[in-house]
C-alpha cells in the first residue's frame, strides 16, 4: 500500500488549483471550485478526509457531477451536498453495498472535489482513493480506464438532481453493458434534470471482487494538490516553463510548454442539449490585437480541450489522448473552457482579449490511460465528429 493522507481544507485548496491546469481545460470551473470551497470554509464543518491506495476490501463506487460546465454555472456547495447525498442513496438502495469509499472519475477542478466534499459529509466513515480514471479530464466515460475489466461493469448507475433530499429528488438508475451505452442514457437523463447531475456508478464490491483494484491511475490527487501547493505558496506566478517541469516530474509525464503568453481573441461556445456537453473553439494570438498577431491557433474543445492547430502548419499542435493544459503567468493558476473561467482572459461583451495572457502545456497521455482498449479509439470518434480524421498520436 502506498502513503496515506489527510486532506483538511487547504489541501482541496491546492487540489483544485492544481486540477485547473492538470485537467486539459475541463473538469467544472476553478471559479466555481473556488466558491464552494469558500462556502465550505463559513460552514465550518469540514471533517478531514483520509486519501489512500484502493484496499480491495471496501464497496467503492465512482463518484461525480456530470454535465455542462456552463449549466452548472454557478455551482453552488448546497447544490454538490444535495447531488452527492441523493445519488449515494438511490446507489447505494440499487447495488445493496453501502459505500466506504469513492473515487473521482477524473481530474479537474469540481470532479476531483466531489468525492472529497462527499467523504467529509460522512464524518470519516468514507474514505477517497488517491486516483482517477483519466490523469485528466475527459469529454465522456469511455474514455477513462474504468472501462478496462470486464468484471467493473458500469452498472448499476445511478443519477439524481440537486433539490434538497425529499420527495422532490428527480433520480435514474441505468442499466447498461458499457460505458458508452451509459453515457448515451445519461445525456438524456442529465438534460432532463437542467443540463448537470450528480452520478455514481462502476460499483466495486464483494460481489464482483472489489474489481476497482488495478483500474484506475493511481496518486492523481496528490499530484494535483502537490502542483497547486507549489502555485499557492508562490510569491510570483512561476513560469509556465517551470509549471512544465513541475508537472513532469510529479507525475512522471512528459510535459512541455507549446505556446507562451499568448491572448485568447475568440471564443465560440455552445451546449448540446443532447449530449449535456459544451462544444467550442478557443482562437489564441501572440499578440492582443489579433490584425497585429504574427501566430494563431485554435483549439478545439468538447468540455476538454482535444486538438489545437497552428495556421501556419499542416498538422496539429496536440491531439486528445494528450493533455492540452491552460496555465497564465498572469494569474498564475489554470483555468477551464467553462465561460465564467474564460471571462478573465476574454471579455465576450467586447469580443476582445482582456490583456491577461495564457499558455498552453502538453501533458502526455497516462500510459495506462493509453493502454486501456478502446480509449484510443473513443477519443479519435469525439474527434473525427469535430472534423479531424487523421492518425492518432502513438504512446
Amino acid at each position: 500500500m502506498g502513503a496515506v493522507y489527510t486532506y483538511g481544507l487547504d489541501d482541496l485548496e491546492a487540489i483544485a488549483a492544481g486540477a485547473a491546469i492538470l485537467a486539459s481545460g475541463g473538469g467544472g470551473s476553478y471559479g466555481d471550485a473556488c466558491t464552494i470551497l469558500g462556502q465550505l470554509a463559513q460552514q465550518g464543518t469540514f471533517t478531514p478526509v483520509t486519501v489512500k491506495d484502493y484496499d480491495g476490501a471496501t464497496p467503492a463506487c465512482v463518484l461525480a457531477i456530470m454535465g455542462s460546465p456552463d449549466a452548472a454555472d454557478g455551482l453552488t456547495l448546497t447544490a454538490i451536498q444535495n447531488s452527492i447525498t441523493n445519488t449515494s442513496q438511490v446507489f447505494e438502495q440499487a447495488t445493496g453495498w453501502p459505500l466506504g469509499c469513492v473515487i473521482p472519475v477524473e481530474i479537474g477542478p469540481i470532479n476531483s472535489l466531489v468525492p472529497l466534499i462527499g467523504a467529509g459529509m460522512s464524518r470519516g466513515t468514507i474514505y477517497v482513493v488517491n486516483g482517477d480514471g483519466a490523469g485528466r479530464a475527459v469529454p465522456e466515460l469511455p474514455q477513462t480506464t474504468f472501462t478496462g475489466s470486464a468484471q467493473l461493469a458500469p452498472c448499476p448507475c445511478a443519477l439524481a438532481s440537486d433539490a434538497p433530499p425529499s420527495p422532490l429528488v428527480e433520480s435514474a438508475v441505468l442499466g447498461a453493458p458499457t460505458a458508452d451505452k451509459v453515457e448515451t442514457l445519461a445525456g438524456g437523463v442529465v438534460g432532463g434534470f437542467g443540463g448537470y447531475s450528480g452520478i455514481a456508478m462502476w460499483p466495486s464490491n464483494k460481489g464482483n471482487g472489489y474489481a476497482l483494484s488495478g483500474n484506475y491511475i493511481p496518486g492523481t490527487l496528490e499530484q494535483a494538490r502537490q502542483l497547486g501547493l507549489s502555485l499557492l505558496k508562490a510569491q510570483t506566478p512561476p513560469s509556465t516553463a517551470a509549471v512544465a517541469a513541475n508537472i513532469s516530474q510529479l507525475t512522471g509525464r512528459a510535459a512541455q510548454a507549446v505556446l507562451t503568453n499568448f491572448y485568447i481573441t475568440a471564443v465560440t461556445q455552445s451546449t448540446s442539449s443532447t449530449s449535456s456537453l459544451d462544444s467550442g473553439v478557443i482562437r489564441l494570438d501572440n499578440a492582443q490585437d489579433p490584425s497585429q498577431s504574427t501566430a494563431t491557433h485554435y483549439l478545439y474543445n468538447l468540455n476538454e480541450n482535444l486538438i489545437m492547430y497552428s495556421t501556419a502548419s499542416i498538422s496539429p499542435d496536440i491531439i486528445a489522448p494528450d493533455s492540452i493544459c491552460y496555465y497564465s503567468e498572469s494569474t498564475g493558476r489554470g483555468f477551464s473552457n467553462a465561460s465564467d473561467d474564460l471571462a478573465v482572459y476574454f471579455n465576450a461583451a467586447t469580443g476582445q482579449s482582456t490583456g491577461k495572457q495564457v499558455s498552453v502545456i502538453q501533458v502526455a497521455t497516462a500510459p495506462q490511460l493509453y493502454s486501456t482498449p478502446g480509449v484510443v479509439a473513443s477519443f479519435a470518434a469525439l474527434l473525427r465528429n469535430i472534423g479531424y480524421a487523421g492518425a492518432m498520436p502513438s504512446a
